[in-house]
């Protein structure tokens, strides 16, 4: 069944290799007509390019994203170390470069361009997350413009240059001026061997990486922004082993061990578009799901994978979007909550324990009253000995000035002087919250944009207030969006003697359980 579906994703996966420039850009707000341009292309898009990898129902996983960066900006990039596990490595390019080592060194170089490229494009963002930049980038598809959803720091959203951006929405006029390519090169004794794309990795015992091991095969290739990818091609189901202890930790009780597989799968098929434009399905860290050396899973872990394999959650007959967190503080969030996304069934605002627990709360928690009754209250809810289920966070002004600096969002005169809740969602979520400075406009930062700026923040369930001039005290609860499954509760219903199927239902009811139709 996962099969039929990642066949179809086939557009998805097999992206590959292509050769991008170094990207020079003249970033400004246009005030010209780029209707007078006559090349609108917003980037060099890659080649299609097959799998290396026999097996099934594979993943493209990026390793390590933007090789050889530093050569756009004439610096002197590291170079790509990449160590056997045991027998020789065996690398090959289009050139039919073949090496084979148990130590492989990649090195990047400049190459002048005789005939410059030229792209432009609007750029729109930053945005905190992919969720939100999709929510832009469909609301654009029902306006009938076409755009392309990128990560070359934060997740942003280009449209071509020569298309009129509706005035409600902000935006950056680019022209990038293409001058040159970075290139990847074998470092062998000290001779500089030129490589040509696509390059292929195999490792037959697997790949050394940062203390952990991988199987491959592996990839190395362009990407949207100049630089370069490692990419693994696994399995999804392998993929799950370097997943699901990371997520959720390797000695939950099987019953939940084996709920965030379901999770993780479900989430990794409905989001295998993530990074569609740099030729690859997902990365490995927070802006995806963490995935750490597979090889470390033990046995409880693999037969958790195993006894769900190639089950997920789905509505209308689509695997839902499995998001997931640490606690929720014992109130599940509304997904719009979170994200500028549209509302679903299956992720609406509940509070998380036991009935007789949720009698006796008082209701809504958008109001600043109950919510306060709420957060320094006993709780009986699922998961409550997380040590993030409570928290406090006293940031300064000197702090909060850094951080919104940091993302662009003032100037050196602003200072802030009063932090104000302007909205809140149904579980008592900050969804719009006011930074105020002696002179000037105010700053609003919105859903996931309020812990993307304000880092300290564990979610974005709190009450705040002005302990001193100059310094707040934050209170709140849970650690995460706060939208879907809470896996400090998955593991206490687990030990409680609830099954997968039942923690799957109480987190994301309406779905359903089972192999994609």
């Amino acid at each position: 069944m996962i099969k039929s579906y990642l066949q179809a994703q086939k557009s998805f996966f097999v992206l590959g290799f292509f050769l991008l420039i170094g990207v020079h850009y003249s970033n400004q707000v246009s005030n010209a007509n780029p209707r007078k341009v006559k090349f609108f292309k917003t980037h060099e898009a890659p080649p299609e390019t097959p799998l290396i990898s026999t097996e099934k129902n594979v993943l493209l996983v990026g390793i390590e994203p933007y090789l050889g960066k530093e050569i756009i900006n004439d610096q002197n990039s590291p170079s790509l170390k990449l160590v056997s596990n045991g027998r020789n490595l065996i690398l090959k390019d289009a050139d039919g470069v073949i090496r084979r080592a148990k130590e492989i060194n990649i090195g990047w170089r400049a190459q002048q361009l005789l005939d410059p490229k030229v792209f432009i494009r609007h750029k729109i963002g930053p945005f905190a997350s992919f969720e939100s930049a999709e929510r832009l980038a469909n609301d654009l598809k029902e306006k009938g413009i076409e755009s392309t959803i990128a990560h070359p720091f934060d997740w942003e959203v280009w449209v071509a240059g020569d298309i009129p951006i509706p005035p409600s929405i902000k935006s950056t006029y680019q022209k990038i001026q293409v001058a040159k390519t970075v290139l990847p090169y074998l470092n062998v004794n000290d001779r500089k061997i030129a490589l040509t794309g696509p390059i292929s990795l195999h490792a037959p015992d697997g790949l050394r990486w940062e203390k952990g091991i991988y199987m491959g095969p592996f990839s190395i290739q362009a990407d949207a922004y100049g630089s370069w990818t490692l990419v693994e091609h696994v399995p999804i189901e392998r993929y799950l082993t370097g997943v699901v202890p990371y997520e959720i930790g390797a000695n939950s009780p099987a019953a939940a061990l084996a709920a965030q597989a379901v999770l993780a799968r479900t989430w990794a098929l409905a989001n295998s578009h993530r990074f569609k434009v740099d030729g690859y399905n997902l990365c490995r860290d927070t802006q995806c799901q963490v995935y750490k050396d597979p090889s470390n899973a033990n046995q409880t872990i693999k037969t958790a994978i195993k006894k769900t394999a190639g089950k997920i959650l789905t509505w209308n007959k689509k695997p839902i979007n499995t998001v997931y967190h640490a606690t929720n503080g014992g109130v599940m969030a509304s997904v719009d909550e979170a994200w500028s996304i549209n509302k679903v069934p299956y992720l609406q605002m509940r509070l998380d324990g036991p009935k007789n627990w949720t009698s006796s709360v008082k209701l809504p928690l958008s109001n600043e009253k109950y919510l306060k009754s709420f957060l320094f209250s006993k709780s009986d809810a699922f998961g409550s000995d997380h040590p993030l289920f409570r928290w406090e966070r006293t940031i300064e002004s000197s702090q909060i000035f850094q951080q919104l600096n940091r993302a662009q969002k003032v100037s050196r005169s602003f200072y802030p002087n009063k932090i104000e809740v302007v909205r809140r969602g149904s579980s008592g979520r900050v969804t719009l919250l006011q930074i105020d400075g002696k002179t000037g406009p105010g700053i609003l930062l919105k859903l996931d944009d309020i812990r993307r700026v304000l880092r300290q923040l564990p979610s974005t369930l709190f009450v705040v207030k002005e302990i001193k001039e100059g310094k707040w005290l934050f209170s709140g609860g849970g650690f995460g969006h706060g939208a879907g499954m809470s896996q400090a509760g998955a593991i206490e219903l687990a030990k409680n003697g609830w099954t997968t199927k039942q923690i799957l239902s109480h987190y994301y009811p309406k779905t359903k359980y089972g192999f994609l139709p």
